[in-house]
């Protein structure tokens, strides 16, 4: 829509503008469904240096201000190298890579997703949730990375997902509930607090569990519900979780996708969350796309970041 058809408005200049860019794809155990099959362990890096290239300067030309990068088994951590792919970044290069990024204007933040539906990335640890061993392992790996990142603002530990019915296509599942699920997420923000970073999750526990969501999550934790439709029906579950959000008082970042053929879902996402989520509660937006970083999803990322750009531009003229 042409810009002049708009009637301009003073907004908040804040507010974030993210897209969530994968250096790894590891987050899925061995799968065994031919539905995707770009899913499950892969033992070399998968990525695209070029596309990587022209994805961060696209997010720069649109306006973004944030990248939130899946790190994953991407990088060799000093602390833990056992757990990287072959060919996986050196954390020389990663602090080159973000330092590079902010000199784009982007805000670099870390995600490395702790679901145990999600963090084959972990290699053996993964098999070791809730021992002492994960804990030590998690541990570091959150302190070697606030450190890479220089204290980053937020930290996204990922944290959706973790049902049985998720995993249904998995060789290995592991599910934890009820006071396991919320002794080792509180173990998980406490790490990321006490280093000097705001723990940002999805929200998706709370489509299954609203009322133990609502009365032990702290208002400290980001939360990013995610919904990926275009239709925006306040009956839906999914769509519903934004207002619940926003009734209880937590800080939002809404997000939106482009993995599929769903071009009007941040572009809707937006429209709807600056309609229905108190401005100060509203911190931004975060764009999506669930495809790793390689040439056969170059146009899909390139034009994910473009639709995000495009709802940056009505959000600011509206």
């Amino acid at each position: 829509m042409p810009y002049n058809l708009f009637s301009q408005r003073n907004k908040p200049g804040d507010k974030i503008w993210a897209c969530l860019l994968h250096l790894s794809f590891n987050m899925w155990e061995e799968y065994i469904s031919p539905h995707r099959p770009f899913r499950g362990y892969r033992p070399d890096l998968e990525l695209s240096e070029s596309l990587w290239n022209d994805a961060i300067a696209k997010m720069a030309d649109e306006g973004m201000n944030m990248v939130v990068i899946d790190l994953g088994d991407a990088v060799k951590y000093e602390s833990h190298p056992e757990i990287a792919v072959n060919n996986a970044w050196t954390t020389t290069r990663l602090r080159s890579e973000l330092e590079k990024l902010r000199k784009m204007g982007l805000e670099p933040i870390p995600k490395l997703n702790f679901s145990a539906g999600h963090d084959t990335w972990l290699g053996e640890y993964s098999r070791m949730v809730s021992t002492e061993k994960y804990y030590s392992v998690c541990r570091e790996l959150i302190e070697e990375v606030v450190d890479i990142f220089d204290k980053p603002r937020f930290f996204h530990l990922g944290y959706d997902e973790e049902t049985a019915s998720h995993q249904s296509h998995y060789n290995y599942v592991v599910v934890r509930q009820n006071d396991c699920w919320w002794n080792d997420f509180y173990f998980f923000i406490e790490e990321v607090q006490k280093n000097g970073s705001r723990p940002w999750i999805w929200s998706d526990y709370m489509w299954h569990h609203p009322d133990l969501f609502f009365k032990k999550m702290p208002k400290s934790v980001l939360q990013s519900n995610w919904y990926y439709g275009e239709t925006f029906d306040i009956t839906d579950t999914y769509v519903k979780a934004y207002l619940d959000l926003e009734a209880h008082g937590y800080d939002q970042i809404p997000t939106g996708s482009f993995h599929d053929k769903n071009e009007k879902s941040i572009g809707n996402t937006v429209q709807f969350c600056e309609k229905h989520v108190e401005d100060s509660r509203l911190l931004g937006f975060l764009q999506s796309f669930w495809k790793p970083t390689i040439e056969e999803h170059r146009e899909r990322i390139l034009k994910g970041i473009e639709l995000a750009g495009n709802s940056k531009a009505w959000f600011e003229w509206l």
